[in-house]
């Protein structure tokens, strides 16, 4: 069989099995699982070569980890550090020490125990914030926590790929030399660090200015791929490098753009990996030993739950949410897999208890989304569910705000919002107008603020508001349809060119919008009139009264927006109300106005 067919038996068993699953109201990745199971070999034997598969979808992982790396900025890990490092180093420890003392009293040697313990103390990041966001659950209370103590593990699964290989056998750590491998990490560092303020930035820039955005996916793809590369060639893990690499990237302008241009591949290629996990997964060990299969499975399951209920508790969180925290990551996660078959290559575990680990993990995550659903119903009849904040998330670069567009109109508006301390996340398709912002200390990212997998990335999901100000106007009108679409709850603030464009945002239910030039041409008439004569009251007065009859005017137009005749026929009618409106207030005369003008300039 051709790998072409190994490929469309991939797609088709992917597509069928998600979409049976999300019907049932399962994640993704059980669905991924299962058709994993259904076409492997110990089912309908439709893809026999297991390895195959798992090499490739194995460039999931590395993309997974670059995409971590790329968010965890500094400020964020500041903001974050005490339920990230408090309650995440918390669960890790304590669940680790739990199940690695029963891998022990199990029979397991201090090493193999201690990665058994540590693999398993791990959940899965992919399928708890799915699981999580699918629920719109993660600006809850447990759902903020889980994001937290996700984020923790992510970071030190890094080590822990480099500590199994000095558990092996002495066989292999005749092979192992930690000074050099630490000597070779350093460097690999220093010039990553190097290469990333002085020459990615400079790439991604020509790259965006090319204004191709094939090319800027194919860039970030070699980016991943070069990192991946490099790493092996030195001896040093390739996920180690990718996440270093997302990490030395995370500050720069074009972070939300490389997450948004590798999202597609990292879905794509996870649900490669969760599927080459299910092919894996001995079903004739399940078959063999259902009883002490399932029985590992329940221990490890009881174990989380019980350690991340007293962890949510001893960091205040309420009983539902702590309930509801125990319950979306007590299963096992996919670092797991990586773990455990990183230990089984080294000789760390033997492969029967690699696969038996795989088999519980595997089972554990299955059974996740049927343990939340109760855990919910349970707490629903105990308890009232608990409410998301009105407004409390993640630092994540901005917050509250999202401003599309940071040229004249939306620099103005990050300045104030700056000024009072509000956070925003600014987005701008302009490489050179977001490059001299950062220069005058404003924070902008480059990106295409109508791709809705960057608004996703710049969170704009969690956002109160949208400044939708854009230059091009079809961009905008595109952007706020995106938004009312995907993003209802989220309040548009719109820029108009003018007053087509005004009157086509208000079509799309756009609560507020601003004509760009209307205040300042208003502005300068009030002072032209003071400057012929007018008394400041009655220029005032005259300003007003334009603008309340040009906005009901504008109203009015809106019916005939795709009539043009229609469209004259009312302009013309509202400039000969306007002229008759005024004519009937003796202070807009034009002729005293005139002789007050005359009377000023001779004095």
């Amino acid at each position: 069989m051709s790998e072409l067919h190994h490929v469309a038996i991939y797609l088709a068993a992917a597509v069928v099995c998600v979409a049976v699953m999300k019907r049932l109201g399962f994640a993704a990745v059980l669905g991924y699982l299962v058709a994993g199971v259904l076409i492997g070999p110990w089912t309908t034997g439709l893809i026999d070569d297991v390895e195959s598969a798992a090499h490739l979808a194995e460039f999931g992982v590395v993309l997974l980890l670059f995409v971590i790396g790329l968010e965890l900025q500094p400020a964020r890990l500041w903001a974050l550090r005490r339920p990230i490092f408090g309650m995440g180093s918390a669960q890790l420890l304590v669940t680790a020490s739990a199940l690695s003392a029963v891998a022990f009293v199990a029979g397991f040697g201090i090493g193999v125990a201690l990665v058994i313990g540590f693999g398993l103390a791990m959940s899965s990041t992919a399928f708890v914030l799915q699981l999580l966001a699918e629920k719109k659950e993660l600006p809850a209370h447990h759902g903020r926590a889980s994001f937290a103590i996700l984020l923790f593990q992510d970071i030190a699964v890094i080590p822990l790929l480099a500590v199994v290989p000095l558990l092996a056998s002495s066989a292999a750590l005749d092979e192992v030399d930690p000074l050099g491998g630490l000597l070779r990490l350093a460097l690999v560092c220093g010039g990553l660090f190097l290469a990333s303020r002085f020459l990615l930035r400079p790439v991604f820039q020509l790259v965006a200015r090319s204004g191709v955005s094939e090319l800027f996916t194919a860039t970030a793809l070699l980016v991943v791929v070069a990192t991946t590369v490099l790493m092996e060639a030195v001896g040093l893990s390739a996920t180690l490098g990718a996440f270093l690499a997302g990490v030395l990237l995370a500050d720069s302008e074009y972070r939300h753009e490389l997450e948004a241009r590798l999202h597609p591949f990292e879905g794509l290629l996870l649900g490669l990996f969760f599927i080459s996990v299910g092919m894996s997964a001995d079903l004739g060990l399940l078959a063999a030993q259902p009883g002490r299969v399932f029985a590992l499975v329940l221990t490890l399951m009881v174990i989380k739950f019980a350690v991340l209920l007293l962890v949510g508790r001893a960091f205040r969180l309420a009983w539902p949410a702590a309930t509801r925290l125990a319950a979306v990551l007590c299963q096992g996660g996919e670092f797991a897999f990586i773990l455990f078959g990183l230990a089984r290559e080294v000789g760390v575990i033997e492969a029967e208890t690699a696969a038996l680990l795989i088999v519980v993990v595997t089972l554990s995550m299955a059974l996740t989304p049927v343990a939340y659903a109760l855990t919910a119903r349970l707490l629903s009849v105990l308890a009232p569910p608990p409410a998301a904040p009105a407004f409390e998330m993640p630092q994540d670069d901005g917050g509250a705000v999202v401003i599309a567009g940071f040229g004249r109109f939306g620099t103005v508006v990050g300045r104030i919002l700056r000024a009072l301390r509000i956070p925003f996340t600014a987005l701008d398709i302009n490489p050179e107008q977001v490059e001299m912002v950062r220069q005058y200390g404003q924070k902008a990212y480059y990106g295409n603020a109508t791709d809705l997998d960057l608004l996703h990335a710049a969170g704009l999901g969690r956002a109160r508001a949208l400044v939708l100000a854009l230059d091009d106007a079809e961009a905008s009108l595109k952007l706020a349809e995106l938004t009312r679409r995907h993003f209802p709850a989220v309040r548009i603030f719109a820029r108009a060119r003018d007053r087509h464009h005004w009157t086509r945002l208000k079509d799309l239910d756009v609560a507020f919008v601003e004509r760009e030039l209307y205040h300042s041409s208003l502005r300068l008439s009030e002072e032209l009139l003071i400057a012929l004569g007018m008394h400041p009251r009655g220029a005032r007065r005259a300003v007003i009264t334009f603008r309340a009859h040009d906005e009901t005017a504008l109203e009015r137009q809106r019916r005939y927006l795709d009539d043009q005749a229609g469209l004259v026929q009312t302009a013309k009618e509202a400039a000969t109300e306007l002229a008759a409106l005024f004519d009937t207030d003796t202070r807009f005369d034009p002729r005293a106005l005139s002789s007050r003008s005359s009377d000023t300039e001779v004095r």
